[in-house]
């Protein structure tokens, strides 16, 4: 990310420590509290989450689990969204829903300020293509007062990433990418170019994951788990990728972890990017 943000390439994405679908409390709260507290054991220093996610309950669960943080531990969240009564989705960026929702995770998550804010621009099949000058304007002032340390995005595209970088420097984007879903080939090399991170939002396949032939094969190859071998592919894949993949369990934690450590020869390199080609 910025100079100023260093985080460990390896994070933790907290989306799956609330209910079914994101919503409501999970059915087991310990299990959310250990699977937290294991990932700074780890040493891992960058947690994605969103006040979205419960709603409130993941970033209250974060508090119960971390408070006082560690001071090496970066907290990013998402606004942009909000949970309707039936667990729907609905957007949410008008300038009093974005600093409502700022203050929410400053508040369920015990901080004067957040390490990183991004802004979720609309789109279930990709990103809408509308501006976000107006949204990401409201949070470059909520920077300037000092409830926000540091701007990302999305869900955006190229474009969107040049208008919001005309307003305030850009830290971070979070698009769909993975193995499979190659879109942002072209968009990683020019954030990488600009100093920006890239954070691979369902780098597993999300919903779907992952299912390959190939993947199987280099994973049995290489005597890990399939899903070890993609997230090491996202880690080859640019220095500028930071990976932020999500679990309930301690025990997937701990192999999501190894995927760090897990050296891809150059042949098996070859296979895995044929995948997405």
């Amino acid at each position: 990310m910025a100079a100023d943000l260093t985080v460990t390439r390896m994070g933790y994405g907290a989306m799956q420590l609330a209910g079914p679908r994101v919503f409501g409390p999970p059915a087991d709260r310990d299990a959310a509290v250990a699977v937290l507290r294991e990932a700074v054991e780890l040493g891992i220093t960058h947690i994605d989450t969103s006040g979205y996610y419960g709603p409130r309950v993941t970033n209250q669960i974060i508090r119960e689990a971390l408070y006082p943080y560690p001071g090496d531990l970066q907290i990013v969240t998402k606004v942009g969204a909000e949970r309707d009564a039936s667990g729907g989705w609905p957007t949410a960026l008008a300038p009093e829903q974005l600093r409502a929702q700022v203050e929410e995770n400053l508040l369920d998550l015990g901080l004067d300020a957040m390490d990183v804010v991004n802004l979720r621009n609309p789109g279930q099949r990709g990103p809408e293509p509308a501006s976000i000058a107006g949204p990401f304007t409201v949070l470059a002032e909520l920077q300037q007062k000092g409830l926000i340390r540091h701007l990302g995005l999305s869900n955006v595209t190229a474009a969107h990433v040049t208008e919001a970088q005309s307003i305030a420097p850009v830290a971070c984007v979070q698009n769909y990418y993975n193995l499979a879903n190659r879109r942002d080939d072209d968009l990683i090399g020019s954030l990488a170019a600009a100093g920006i991170a890239f954070v691979p939002f369902f780098p597993l396949g999300g919903f779907s994951p992952l299912q390959s032939g190939t993947l199987d094969a280099v994973a049995e190859r290489l005597g890990v788990a399939p899903m070890t071998v993609a997230l090491a592919w996202l880690l080859h894949r640019s220095p500028n990728v930071l990976l932020i993949p999500g679990t309930s369990s301690v025990a997937h934690l701990r192999e999501n972890v190894t995927a760090a450590d897990l050296a891809l020869p150059a042949d098996a390199l070859a296979e895995l990017d044929a995948i997405g080609s």
